[in-house]
């Protein structure tokens, strides 16, 4: 009778168990902002605010067509993150609700209200519309109508900073609706095995169109996303522009010590539908309502000028000037022509490289 014997397994290589203390940053300060920058930021907000309204009234007139997404509701996290960045070097890419964020990064909104009805003298050559609005020259990288996609290209804007040696850092947005999106884990990935410079920032207002964050994630605490790539995440007040401020100052820091990437989770709230065509029956009027009450971000500036002794007349003088500039935008668009034919044949090719 012939014996087998078996033999013993190999030995697998050993492997090293996960580093569990790696390095963190820092919790993130409330931004101690002076009385100059406490007006800006109202000042920028509201102008948001008062365009967005606009907007949705431009749209109702038939003036806007396609689809338009406001960005009421969420002022603080475009206008307190931007504001820490440099407007030469670092660049932002973001999804389908695009006003607010070129907005507060400075961009005439005479040219971003022409763009939303189609003009020849919008941001996009009225090309873009509401979704995809892009200026190399502001570095702002759009505006982009497929969900989580601007992820992937705003990691290759951070691998451009790399590789370029510019100094510059990627923000990159996307709603909670995206992070679940495959190529956003994709681009985690390569962030983090190449410490690429870039601020992923997931602006989780609740819902995802219709669907509400913890009925579409099983991991709705969304700042930890990035954990199993080793990035670390932050969960941030996003209706509080200080908090926002301060949560950019400390990924700033992070990300431009050659760290890698890090998440910024943004806990916001949008006061109208997903869009202009959606009545947003999923919650109910006193949700909203309450949000409006106790956690505006425009009256949490303002009662922070107040207490710095900013008086109600400036207060009232700012807005003032906000809608003025608005009225301007709106009779500015109505007023300058469409795109002639012929630019249907111009940006369809790549003319150097």
């Amino acid at each position: 009778m012939r014996i087998i014997v078996a033999k013993a397994p190999a030995k697998s290589r050993k492997i090293e168990p996960p580093v569990v203390n790696r390095e963190r940053p820092n919790e993130p300060e409330r931004y101690n902002a002076s009385k100059e920058e406490l007006l800006e930021f109202y000042r920028q907000m509201l102008l948001i605010r008062r365009f967005e309204e606009k907007a949705g009234q431009l749209y109702g007139l038939g003036f806007i067509g396609g689809f338009c997404h406001l960005y009421i509701g969420q002022e603080a996290v475009a206008v307190g993150l931007q504001s820490g960045l440099d407007g030469d070097k670092d660049s932002v890419i973001t999804g389908y609700r695009d006003h607010g964020h070129m907005l507060a990064y400075g961009i005439d909104p005479k040219e971003i209200m022409a763009e939303l009805t189609g003009r020849e003298a919008g941001i996009s050559r009225g090309k873009g519309g509401s979704m995809h609005m892009f200026s190399t020259e502001k570095k702002f990288y759009g505006g982009h109508g497929i969900v989580g996609a601007q992820v992937s290209l705003g990691t290759g804007l951070a691998f451009a900073h790399k590789y370029n040696e510019d100094g510059g850092v990627a923000m990159a947005y996307f709603g909670d609706g995206a992070s679940n999106q495959g190529q956003v884990y994709e681009s985690f990935n390569m962030a983090e095995l190449w410490k690429l410079p870039i601020i992923y920032v997931i602006e989780n207002n609740q819902y995802a169109m219709g669907t509400s964050v913890n009925r579409s994630s099983s991991e709705d605490q969304l700042f930890r996303r990035g954990e199993s790539f080793r990035i670390p995440g932050i969960q941030v007040d996003g209706m509080d522009v200080l908090a926002c401020r301060g949560a950019a100052e400390e990924a700033l820091a992070w990300v431009r010590a050659g760290k890698g990437p890090i998440i910024l989770e943004m806990k916001t709230y949008r006061y109208r539908g997903h869009s202009m065509s959606d009545p947003a029956k999923y919650r109910s009027r006193e949700e909203v309502q309450a949000m409006r009450e106790n956690s505006d971000p425009i009256e949490g500036v303002k009662k922070e000028l107040e207490a710095v002794g900013v008086k109600d007349e400036e207060l009232k003088a700012i807005e003032a000037e906000i809608r003025k500039a608005v009225n301007e935008a709106a009779d500015f668009a109505e007023q300058t022509p469409e795109p002639d034919p012929s630019e249907l044949y111009t940006d369809v090719l790549v003319g150097t490289y």
